[in-house]
């Protein structure tokens, strides 16, 4: 487990993503997009699902608190993103929990199955300024509240500012 540490102050981000490199990468992303969230790293879905449900070393909330914005990789060893969903899905407590799936694959296959599974958004992993962006644009619309585009990927009901 990577830890940025968490001073309570900006919303926690749980990343599972079992490429060293690719976390590096993420880290060096959310400095460069100005984004001061904590960050939680789990190397693969197990670790992820501890994480989330507070088992073992996770047990303290005030030390591992419950992410507002869950970033999934799909393809990770022990257990992959689509068997992470599918606990998330059995589970109502974490029904208000953003997942973002951010994958290598392109395959309308993978990106119908996440959605079915609950993932609120889909995203083929960028490089370099893309994922700066990108990573601008997801806090924007999760953890600021700002934008609801992206609420409509998985979900049928319209946000609360769309209701009203």
């Amino acid at each position: 487990m990577i830890i940025q540490p968490s001073d309570g102050t900006f919303p926690v981000i749980l990343l599972a993503e079992d490429h060293p490199d690719d976390v590096f990468v993420f880290r060096l992303a959310l400095q460069k997009a100005g984004l001061s969230n904590s960050l939680f790293v789990a190397r693969d879905g197990q670790e992820a699902i501890d994480y989330l449900g507070g088992e073992g070393p996770y047990a303290c909330r005030q030390s591992y608190p419950l992410p507002k914005l869950f970033l999934l990789d799909l393809k990770m060893p022990r257990m992959d993103g689509f068997d992470v969903l599918t606990w998330l899905k059995d589970r109502p407590e974490f029904d208000e929990l953003p997942v973002v799936v951010l994958s290598t694959s392109s395959l309308d296959d993978d990106i119908q199955k996440a959605k079915k599974l609950g993932a609120d958004d889909y995203r083929v992993k960028p490089t370099g300024t893309e994922l700066v962006r990108l990573l601008q644009e997801l806090h924007a619309s999760w953890l600021k509240g700002t934008d609801t585009l992206l609420k409509n990927f998985g979900r049928s009901e319209k946000p609360p500012s769309e209701t009203a």
